[in-house]
């Protein structure tokens, strides 16, 4: 493919582009001007269907204009409000209000929230708390910190050392003292597995493995995705993660849930914990909170947690944390919005109900050329291609491409397809996904 000729074309070399080989995307360029509903529209003027939500994150789908009314409305009002030792009250609004939804409801006591600008600050963040809670019930020995094989937790330094992506890692230092459960992908034994693999809960076991290699008495907390996204839809076995908050609670370990990518409806369930029905201590969240109009990302502390750093003198600052847009009123403003039109349209539970369709229409591409696993929970889907010999990702990648040329917006992640389209997807959209991704494969060579 050539780059295109494009009309007032941006020049391009001055933008270093995340995630991006640079180099190649230049060369070929591929530029999103508009989007509405569950299109976008590309440079060339061609309609794209949204498979991915943007980047997990519009799950009410694009141009909401109740959320760009109310961030204009609270820019022309006020565009600013420093967050240290002061407030605004958007920002107390906005944390009751996510606390009338918090992971796992009103029993699992999450309701305390804390607001970061990234999922990446929001890993941090947590990685933070969880330190300060232990050393706050007197168990400051415990700094280690545990992650899983094949776990993406942003890329601060705390998300990079607990992450288990090697491309990510390999060319920065991580903070000691962590390490890493075995991940859970079998498809030796679960490929094509509709709904939870069945093999594989005892891989939770792990973390006695760790704990009589450190110590108990070292470890602070254990991160993990319910369902890993970002290296391509990995599910639990079942009964994996019931396990897992076992090991914790036995080993006095905190655990913590990064919901970043299936928080707010993604599973059929406003957050993974209330569809697995197991509470962690701490959950992170962004993305669709406030979807993905302005960044905004948020912890969810276990009231438990919260009070342990709630004690000294009242003029004592408990937390040593926080960013300059912690709060910020017009990601407060989006992200109010934002709610009302989950709760309006259903849209937390929405996936429940067409994920039956969108099962059956993605697994019947079982068959379809160089697909070796397909995966599917809510409204998320990964179809795992075989790689290239001596070229893994490439086959991936040139489905991506070819599907966006045709009208599609997919996501890939070595050579897996993921796929995660806002919530308001139709029957007929889930349909024409299939019908596109299906030819590109019988195109790819």
């Amino acid at each position: 493919m050539t780059a295109r000729t494009l009309t007032n074309a941006p020049a391009l070399d001055n933008y270093w582009m995340p995630f991006t080989a640079n180099r190649q995307f230049k060369a070929a360029p591929r530029l999103l001007v508009a989007a509405e509903g569950m299109h976008y529209t590309s440079d060339d003027g061609r309609t794209v269907l949204d498979g991915t939500a943007g980047l997990w994150c519009v799950n009410a789908g694009h141009g909401r204009r109740r959320i760009a009314d109310r961030v204009a409305h609270q820019l022309s009002v006020m565009d600013y409000a420093p967050g240290f030792q002061m407030g605004h009250p958007l920002v107390f609004d906005f944390a009751e209000r996510l606390a009338a939804i918090a992971p796992g409801g009103p029993e699992a006591g999450l309701d305390r929230v804390f607001f970061t600008c990234s999922g990446s600050e929001a890993v941090d963040t947590a990685l933070k708390i969880a330190i300060a809670y232990q050393r706050a019930i007197g168990q400051a020995s415990r700094t280690r910190l545990i992650g899983r094989e094949r776990g993406y937790h942003g890329v601060g330094f705390g998300g990079l050392s607990v992450g288990g992506m090697v491309n990510n890692r390999r060319a920065f230092p991580q903070l000691p003292g962590v390490d890493h459960l075995r991940h859970t992908h079998d498809p030796a034994r679960n490929a094509f597995t509709k709904g939870l693999p069945e093999h594989g809960a005892e891989l939770a076991d792990d973390l006695d493995r760790l704990v009589a290699l450190h110590g108990a008495e070292t470890i602070a907390a254990v991160i993990v995705e319910p369902v890993a996204g970002s290296t391509g839809v990995l599910l639990p076995p079942k009964g994996y993660l019931q396990r897992l908050r076992d090991a914790c609670d036995r080993h006095g370990i905190l655990l913590i849930f990064d919901e970043v990518i299936s928080g707010f409806g993604r599973l059929g369930t406003p957050f993974a914990v209330d569809y697995f029905g197991v509470v962690p201590d701490l959950v992170t969240a962004a993305k669709g909170l406030t979807n993905g109009t302005v960044p905004m990302g948020a912890v969810f502390a276990r009231r438990s947690v919260f009070d342990a750093l709630m004690t000294g003198p009242e003029a004592q600052i408990e937390f040593f944390h926080g960013y300059t847009y912690s709060g910020h009123p017009l990601a407060c403003a989006a992200g109010l919005a934002t709610l009302e039109i989950y709760a309006e349209e259903g849209l937390l539970t929405r996936a429940s109900q067409i994920a039956p369709k969108w099962q059956e229409a993605l697994h019947a591409l079982r068959g379809a050329p160089h697909v070796i696993d397909i995966r599917t929970i809510g409204l998320v889907a990964g179809i795992e291609l075989a790689p290239r010999p001596e070229a893994p990702g490439s086959r991936g990648y040139d489905v991506f491409v070819d599907c966006f040329e045709q009208g599609l917006l997919v996501r890939v992640t070595g050579d897996t397809i993921a796929l995660s389209p806002p919530l308001i997807v139709t029957p007929a959209q889930i349909d024409e996904m299939a019908s596109q991704i299906t030819a590109s494969l019988s195109r790819v060579g």
